[in-house]
């Protein structure tokens, strides 16, 4: 699958380019972790999107306080959360 085609069904920008991280084998906190650090150079034409095996709980506390959009939604491999600056 493109990874573009992980903003499918979500509420995201689909004009933006896609940062893409595939966090479902990495043993916490490292998603987490992982998910920050590339987030601390995301610019406002491009939209990160962490594929996990299980809702980033953890992760939307720390999104709402950078300041962040995000939205998640279950897919067939996992669940896949947008996240962009608005």
């Amino acid at each position: 699958m493109e990874h573009e085609a992980y903003l499918d069904g979500l509420d995201a920008p689909t004009e933006r380019a896609v940062d893409f991280l595939d966090a479902r084998e990495l043993p916490p906190p490292e998603p987490l972790t992982e998910t920050m650090n590339r987030l601390a150079g995301l610019d406002d034409e491009t939209v990160f999107v962490q594929l996990n095996d299980r809702e980033p709980k953890f992760l939307y506390p720390k999104l709402d306080d950078r300041g962040f959009a995000y939205c998640s939604a279950e897919r067939d491999d996992g669940v896949a959360t947008a996240i962009w600056v608005p």
